[in-house]
């Protein structure tokens, strides 16, 4: 499991190395779900990029993997917010999914679930799509119930493989075998933005959401974000839906970040859940 001294050591020792202080780093909120161990925390500083930051995790130690497992849930055609997903599942814990298009509420990147294609990819052409440089990860979920984070295959690949039992692309993939990927030089990249990630490190599989667009919380660009998911032990990390989808939930506690949009939680597509 991700200790929280063991996080907080790396934390400290990745901000040391690019030359920033310390000062304001705490960690916050620390609790455990049911009696299981899984942890959920939130960090705040205002020294990592030189920008403050309010980055909320949850751990879910591999070994779990006979007490806990990770499922996609959606709701074709409609939307739901992510705790929605959470609560009608009775999951212990959830996290937004991939993009979607706001005005047609459907998923514009691949979801394939117990063989049944449920979304393919939009042509970048189309509207809320997004080009196929971030398009270019996927998160799998095995028949055995293992998270794979690895680069997109063909749609045909998965159709006629037997092998997953959920598949959903997102992107951008931002690190594989602990190497970071190459990304575009665009806006969506470079600029700052609440983040949604899910990574995997030796031991554990991490839900991270960052928040942004806040006086207290500036958000991460996508370099930035590689960064600091390599320095806390990240070997394969993707990149989620973010901006103001961005959501963490946690049964019992509700929200546990700070959703951007003026209006409170967003609806989204699908989401990652939890559940026993």
């Amino acid at each position: 499991m991700l200790k929280k001294n063991h996080f907080i050591f790396v934390f400290v020792l990745f901000t040391s190395l690019v030359g920033y202080s310390q000062t304001n780093f705490f960690p916050s909120n620390e609790r455990k779900l049911s009696n299981d161990s899984l942890e959920y925390f939130q960090v705040r500083t205002d020294t990592l990029f030189n920008s403050k930051q309010v980055i909320s995790f949850l751990v879910l130690p591999k070994t779990f993997s006979n007490k806990f497992h990770i499922e996609i849930s959606y709701n074709n055609p409609d939307l739901m917010t992510t705790s929605s997903f959470g609560e009608s599942n009775n999951a212990a814990a959830a996290l937004n999914g991939s993009y979607f298009d706001m005005d047609s509420i459907a998923g514009v990147c691949y979801l394939e679930v117990n063989d049944s294609v449920i979304n393919r990819t939009r042509s970048p052409k189309l509207k809320w799509a997004k080009p196929d440089s971030v398009i270019n990860g996927a998160v799998i979920i095995t028949k055995e119930n293992n998270i794979l984070v690895q680069q997109v295959k063909p749609e045909q690949f998965y159709e006629t493989s037997k092998e997953e039992k959920v598949v959903l692309v997102s992107g951008p993939l931002l690190l594989l075998n602990t190497q970071k990927t190459s990304l575009p030089d665009i806006k969506f990249v470079t600029n700052r933005h609440p983040r949604t990630f899910l990574c995997t490190t030796e031991n554990d599989i991490l839900f991270v959401a960052v928040d942004g667009r806040r006086s207290k919380a500036e958000g991460m660009n996508l370099k930035e974000a590689q960064n600091f998911l390599l320095a806390i032990g990240c070997v394969a990390a993707i990149n989620l839906d973010g901006g103001g989808s961005t959501t963490l939930w946690i049964k019992g506690e509700g929200v546990i970040n700070n959703p951007s949009d003026l209006t409170g939680e967003r609806p989204v597509s699908n989401a990652f859940l939890i559940v026993k």
